[in-house]
């Protein structure tokens, strides 16, 4: 019997892959993403202290949005990151891009973060 491959498992896996090799520090932060079906979240890690330094979503009061499922809806994401993180004089970061490909949604909250000021 064929056994249903589980996208989300493969998923987790290829991120732990990624993962033994990306680390945030102090100097230069971790920017994780997390796509679900409705919404986009992303957020910039310091590993060594394991803190979460900056965080925005598509479910954020200030975006006001309608759908946070779309590409739209990323770009609002990844600029209003790239905002948080200059008013925490954070420039240079590395991506992780959380298993996920670099296509769609989170390519699009990738290039409006670069965009609007954050280095990677």
């Amino acid at each position: 019997m064929i056994k249903k491959v589980n996208r989300n498992e493969v998923r987790k896996a290829r991120h732990e892959r990624v993962r033994n090799k990306v680390s945030g520090t102090s100097e230069t932060p971790r920017l994780d993403v997390f796509r679900s079906n409705s919404n986009i979240f992303a957020q910039i890690i310091d590993d060594v202290k394991g803190v979460t330094l900056v965080s925005a979503s598509s479910i954020d009061k200030e975006l006001k949005l309608e759908n946070g499922g779309n590409t739209e809806a990323a770009v609002k994401v990844g600029e209003l990151l790239a905002k948080r993180a200059k008013d925490a004089k954070i420039t240079d970061v590395v991506f992780d891009r959380g298993g996920y490909l670099y296509h769609g949604r989170v390519k699009a909250l990738a290039e409006a973060a670069r965009e609007n000021g954050l280095k990677f």
